[in-house]
């Protein structure tokens, strides 16, 4: 049995229940392939649905404010997907006429959309015969073939892409992306896979040269940037706090946050109350400057980790542009210090 009916077959007593596999609809598929990315299936079906409550269709995703959005998307990560998303509906209900592109090539004019998206939304909306190719058909086809190309390299993907166009069927284009792709979340996992109860078993090269962990090959190590934030929650004599948005280009544009004191590395209690009192707020009356918890919250970013400290700062009087609480909760915040906000 060739390749492509093993994996079909396997596939179609194998696949997961998933909401987007039960429609053509490119609105809800592309959703769902901009969620996904850098994502887990069980982290990113919650937002799909809220997504799809909110906005059920592309006009009123592009209808919805920028915020909104955000808000719905926090916890998500990677906002810049969440921007893209907004804008590329907005140019597909105003400029489009709600219309998505048809085919493979016009979907990749797409803001936000790449080869791999352009050619999932190609093929499960419209059947068109393009591979898809993202990490799981990487591992699936290096180790099958025994492939030892560095992933890392754009000229793999070419490689890669050539092959799976190989193996796709034309009269099954979208049923194999869907099948390669799960058999590489589902059966083919990066570590510990089980090879022995894989119906490939027989056939895969990795398996019989003893290489499946050493497969797919990526060379290249991600670098790694050490940030100190350390955030000033105010609160005056009305228990309003202080927040801004973070306009400046980098992680969570358009996000909001507390007022920050960044440094190049761990400063104590007298550092930091001292660039409060002096550098920060020399206008406000600062009766009581504490840490919240001596220990530091370790957020980690795909290429940086942000060790942050909260400190409270006591203000006597009034803030002019102070919120409350209840404002606090509706305004759309990275995931660390939402989940801060929902511990005070």
């Amino acid at each position: 049995m060739i390749f492509h009916n093993t994996l079909i077959s396997w596939y179609l007593q194998n696949k997961r229940d998933l909401p987007w596999r039960k429609t053509t609809n490119p609105y809800h598929i592309w959703l769902s392939e901009i969620m996904l990315q850098q994502t887990r299936v069980a982290q990113g079906m919650p937002y799909f649905l809220s997504f799809t409550t909110n906005f059920p269709t592309v006009f009123d995703l592009a209808n919805a404010d920028e915020e909104q959005v955000l808000k719905l998307w926090q916890g998500l990560g990677y906002y810049s997907r969440a921007r893209n998303l907004h804008k590329t509906a907005q140019y597909i209900a105003f400029e489009l006429d709600s219309q998505f592109p048809n085919n493979y090539n016009d979907l990749l004019k797409l803001k936000g959309v790449g080869e791999y998206t352009a050619a999932a939304i190609a093929s499960f909306s419209y059947n068109e015969v393009v591979p898809v190719v993202d990490g799981n058909v990487f591992r699936v086809l290096a180790r099958y073939f025994d492939i030892e190309s560095d992933i890392a390299h754009a000229a793999t993907k070419k490689e890669f892409t050539a092959l799976a166009a190989e193996l796709i069927p034309a009269d099954q284009p979208a049923l194999f992306n869907q099948a390669i792709m799960e058999f590489g979340a589902l059966q083919c996992v990066p570590k510990n896979p089980d090879c022995e109860n894989c119906v490939f078993s027989d056939s895969c090269l990795a398996l019989q040269r003893k290489k499946v962990t050493l497969l797919p090959v990526k060379l290249k190590k991600t670098k790694v940037t050490n940030r100190y934030f350390n955030y000033m929650i105010l609160e005056d004599a009305e228990n309003k706090t202080l927040v801004q948005k973070r306009t400046q280009k980098g992680i969570w544009h358009n996000l909001y946050e507390f007022p920050l004191l960044e440094t190049q590395k761990p400063e104590d209690f007298d550092f930091v109350s001292e660039a409060i009192e002096k550098e920060l707020y020399k206008s406000e009356n600062i009766t009581t400057i504490y840490e919240y918890d001596h220990k530091r919250v370790i957020h980690k970013l795909s290429h940086q980790h942000l060790h942050i400290k909260f400190w409270k700062v006591v203000i006597e009087g009034t803030l002019s542009e102070g919120i409350d609480q209840i404002q606090l909760k509706t305004l759309p915040f990275p995931i660390v210090l939402h989940n801060f906000i929902e511990g005070i």
